[in-house]
């Protein structure tokens, strides 16, 4: 039992296991006489990641190393997991190994496409520990990517780190965000050995001789804890570690996957490795989980727009005019009119909200509302707010402001969960952990900020043509593109602004501008009016971390085109990689005087010039041409 554990280890068992996880165990030049290894790959995948666990006999410790064409992706990475019964990062012996294949199909209700197909090899390797505790590592390998964990029975008592870490080649390129609890950290280049010792969010890229490798989680719950990357300079080793000095864990025990997407730079910004991992939906009637553009009016109209049903209506007006169908009301709705953040009491019956979703109802619009983390954190509010919010017709809630990793909050996310699902809420996560394949199992999330974006104002054109191949690889990222008005504080220009629509996937993604910035820039608008917010495919059409970033993404027989750049001005190449035939391309580029519109029909494969502007970009729509098409518009 874990109560007896716990009161048994005493302060040189602490002092032991402080020491295994601040110390990565170097590995000499040759491998260790005495070792087994064990090889997983997706064999009928070319250019696939292959996996290889091993074992040093002499010390019983293990670690992986992964490769991808022959070529180092992952140096020799110690594994291990350390509880208070057991030690179990060394004098490990093998016991058995098992194999399977994990072939799956499923759809979801936003990401990069619907339509996802899962092909993986799975071992799990047992191993018992010099007291004879059990560890099994799971390891899974795919087209995109390899992922392991651990997997313990009862009884081993609370778990107090683990000894895992990434070994990336000193040299290879790094794209890393500074660890915040809230994720909002900027992205910076390096190469692995030249960080800056410290703590980094574990969304990191990096460019090794086997590819990029992006490092992530998945299958995150309250039975576990949120991860972060602890890194010395002059190493490149990243230590993983837990937002928990101790991990409460009475029962049986799976941790989190811990992955690396894997490929070249195409595959690691198309994959959906992290949501392949995460266990299958848990919502069975989705009918209602509808994603959409949203009409924001945080960065529209702040804390007065807020506390206003006449300005909260004119908004609807304008969504409804544009055909957005969702408007989002932020912050002070329910707050005290005197006393700003501070909650009504009787906003039940105080509230304009169901006058506002009455009226946004009658127009085709939804409304979605933000709410503070504080006032759902119990089961009294919890049983108060959702089932009110369903009773108004509310369609979705911007919860803000968890701002931790911990197991607590895990677990306050493990509850609200079923409870919006239970309501037919759907759902955007600010201040938040990142996806971490939370929308395949909860697909009523749609977006999660954990992201620096549009609110922020240190933001650099470097950070956002990073963001692509770091944190939106791994989930719906709510960046809030479109803010026009704020011209100084955004690093990029108007048609960069535009293409970032495209370029940023998330389920319901909010626009932030003002309805006045808008309509100051109708070819914004007007291509803003066609973007939808759920893609049946998506492809990478040129990119590099830091400088540029091209993405094209479907919706039926249409392809919605985003680049960003950073740096000089220049004209930009762009492969039309959209698919045989002839297509009409209407571009939105920068011109001298504002937003111009450029019209052409090229070939499938052909290369697509565009002259962008420093730190600018493009946004474009893209259809089957034929003799009489104009326009790709659609109403």
């Amino acid at each position: 039992m874990a109560v007896p554990i716990r009161t048994a280890c005493s302060a040189l068992c602490a002092g032991l296991v402080a020491a295994l996880l601040t110390t990565v165990p170097e590995h000499a030049g040759q491998p260790p006489l005495h070792e087994r290894a064990w090889a997983v790959h997706a064999a009928e995948a070319p250019h696939a990641p292959h996996a290889r666990v091993t074992l040093d006999d002499a010390t019983g410790t293990l670690d992986l190393t992964v490769s991808r064409d022959g070529r180092t992706v992952l140096e020799p990475s110690p594994l291990g997991i350390v509880t208070e019964g057991a030690d179990l990062s060394r004098g490990l012996r093998f016991l058995h190994r098992k194999d399977r294949a994990v072939d799956e199909h499923y759809r979801t209700k936003s990401g990069k496409r619907l339509d996802r197909t899962v092909h993986m090899q799975e071992t799990r390797l047992s191993f018992a520990g010099a007291t004879g505790a059990r560890l099994d590592l799971v390891v899974r390998a795919s087209a995109d990517g390899v992922a392991y964990r651990y997997v313990l029975p009862a009884g081993h008592g609370d778990v107090l780190g683990e000894t895992s870490a990434f070994r990336l080649p000193a040299e290879a390129d790094a794209w890393l965000s500074t660890y915040r609890a809230d994720n909002e950290g900027q992205f910076a280049q390096y190469t692995a050995a030249t960080a800056p010792t410290g703590a980094y969010s574990e969304q990191a890229l990096f460019a090794t001789p086997g590819g990029y490798a992006l490092l992530a989680e998945s299958d995150l719950t309250g039975g576990y804890s949120g991860a972060r990357l602890a890194h010395t300079q002059g190493s490149g080793a990243y230590r993983v570690q837990l937002a928990d000095e101790r991990v409460e864990a009475d029962g049986p025990l799976a941790t989190t996957w811990r992955a690396v997407v894997a490929g070249d730079l195409a595959t690691v910004t198309r994959s959906t490795f992290t949501d392949d991992l995460a266990p299958a939906s848990e919502v069975a009637d989705r009918s209602w989980i509808r994603p959409g553009t949203v009409l924001w009016t945080w960065l529209a109209g702040g804390r007065t727009a807020g506390q206003s049903l006449a300005a909260q209506k004119a908004y609807v007006d304008y969504a409804a005019e544009r055909g957005w169908p969702y408007e989002a009301v932020d912050s002070g709705w329910y707050f005290k009119k005197d006393q700003w953040d501070v909650t009504d009491p009787d906003w039940e019956t105080n509230s304009w909200m169901p006058e506002l979703v009455a009226y946004a109802r009658a127009k085709g619009v939804g409304i979605i509302v933000w709410i503070h983390q504080r006032d759902l954190d119990t089961p009294e509010e919890r049983a108060r707010w959702l089932p009110t919010l369903e009773r108004w017709g509310v369609k979705g809630v911007k919860i803000d402001f968890m701002n931790s990793e911990a197991q607590s909050m895990l677990r306050w996310y493990d509850t609200i969960l079923p409870e919006t699902a239970a309501h037919h809420l759907m759902v955007d996560f600010h201040g938040s952990t990142v996806p971490k394949g939370i929308q395949r199992t909860w697909p009523q999330v749609m977006t999660l900020e954990g992201v620096g974006g549009e609110e922020k104002r240190t933001n650099t054109a470097a950070h956002l043509t990073t963001l692509p191949f770091t944190r939106n690889v791994i989930g719906s990222m709510d960046f809030t593109p479109g803010g026009f008005q704020r011209v100084g504080q955004r690093p990029d220009s108007d048609a960069a602004e535009v293409g970032l629509t495209v370029v940023y996937e998330s389920g319901l993604q909010m626009f932030a501008g003002t309805p006045q910035s808008y309509d100051e820039r109708p070819l914004a608008r007007a291509f803003m009016d066609q973007v939808p917010a759920a893609w049946d495919d998506t492809r990478l059409l040129a990119g590099r971390p830091g400088q540029e970033a091209v993405l094209a993404r479907r919706s039926g027989d249409r392809w919605f085109l985003g680049g960003v750049y950073a740096g000089a001005a220049r004209t930009a190449g762009v492969p039309l990689a959209l698919g045989p035939g002839k297509w009409l391309v209407e571009t939105v580029r920068d011109g001298a005087d504002g937003l111009v519109q450029d019209s052409q029909v090229l070939r499938g494969g052909a290369t697509l010039t565009v002259d962008v502007v420093a730190d600018g970009g493009f946004a474009a729509l893209a259809c089957p041409w034929r003799p009489g098409v104009t326009t790709c518009r659609r109403r």
